[in-house]
């Protein structure tokens, strides 16, 4: 690949290039770098229509060098014209370099998917750039976040005050916006662990917890938020066994009452099923009673069929109850 010298005024930065961020000090280190060494990689480039040329990446080199008031800067000249292609060489540059931020990496992964010039999928991005699609998704979820949860969030994995690593904000990143925002906050102002925040997420989750309480808890401290998780838990754990017991106890008893019912006999099953129908015994008012002369033919057809089943099943227990009797004088007869 051929490496050829080119005038710093006839080249523009694409400024729609993935990577837009750039640290200071990094940049005064690059240049210091420059001064002592030289530009020890190309940047690439591609010819516009106009004979000047655009990076397809190297910005930040090229900005040390023409900071430094150089005359020329070493460039690779690409032939490649397909934006696709071209976007996503920049993308997998930059992931291969320090400081491109999660929310780069999100914003452009987003405008592949989404941008109609591209309309690319995951699986796609995932074969072409070498990251799994379940990365790809969870960084694209960091844009669900607020300006001013964004602007805390760096990459790596170390805890630092007032900022956020991408860890920290996936366990939230499904809750609804007025809790996500406010705990990432919470969570950048307190240092918390992920650990931690698995468990708050799981708070904030809980279907039982109403949305009222919720909205009270974001007033309180990390450390009181997990004070908070820990007492819930406790209380939650306390109910469920409580529930457990009760459940216990009435299956026991519908088990005991079923092994009854199952060993006795159909008369027993029958005087059990007549008293289980019966209403309790309550007698009629007097105003009750004097309702009853302006009653239809229907009412007294009804009290005539129901004094008549009535006396019917009076009678049949009746002979029941006398034949108990008869085998209890039988039985005690011949005990004497």
């Amino acid at each position: 690949m051929d490496i050829i010298e080119i005038r710093i005024d006839l080249i523009d930065e694409d400024t729609a290039q993935p990577r837009y961020q750039f640290d200071e000090n990094a940049l005064q280190e690059l240049m210091k770098s420059i001064e002592e060494l030289g530009l020890l990689s190309p940047i690439k480039v591609r010819q516009t229509d106009s004979g000047r040329y655009k990076i397809i990446y190297g910005n930040r080199r090229f900005k040390a060098c023409k900071t430094l008031g150089l005359g020329t800067i070493p460039c690779i000249v690409s032939a490649v014209t397909d934006e696709m292609e071209i976007y996503l060489e920049q993308i997998a540059e930059n992931l291969t370099r320090e400081g491109f931020s999660p929310i780069e990496e999100a914003e452009a992964f987003d405008k592949l998917l989404h941008d109609p010039k591209f309309s690319s999928s995951t699986k796609y991005l995932s074969s072409k750039l070498g990251k799994s699609e379940t990365y790809i998704k969870n960084k694209c979820d960091l844009l669900k976040f607020s300006n001013a949860v964004k602007k805390l969030i760096v990459g790596g994995t170390e805890i630092k005050k007032d900022t956020l690593t991408e860890d920290q904000l996936i366990p939230i990143k499904d809750l609804p916006m007025e809790h996500r925002d406010s705990l990432a906050l919470i969570i950048a102002r307190d240092e918390m662990p992920v650990s931690d925040v698995k468990k708050i997420a799981r708070l904030f989750k809980d279907k039982e917890m109403s949305d009222s309480t919720k909205d009270k808890l974001l007033y309180k401290s990390g450390h009181e938020l997990l004070e908070t998780w820990s007492v819930y838990q406790q209380n939650k754990a306390e109910r469920a066994k409580r529930a457990e017991s009760k459940e216990t106890t009435a299956g026991s008893a519908a088990a005991k009452n079923a092994t009854s019912q199952a060993k006795a006999t159909p008369i027993e099953r029958r005087l059990t099923r007549l008293l289980g129908s019966l209403p309790e015994y309550t007698p009629l008012s007097a105003k009750d009673l004097q309702a009853v002369q302006h009653q239809n033919d229907q009412f007294q057809a009804d009290v005539a069929m129901l004094i008549d089943t009535l006396e019917k099943h009076l009678s049949e227990w009746k002979g029941v109850r006398e034949s108990l009797q008869t085998q209890a004088v039988g039985g005690s007869t011949a005990d004497d």
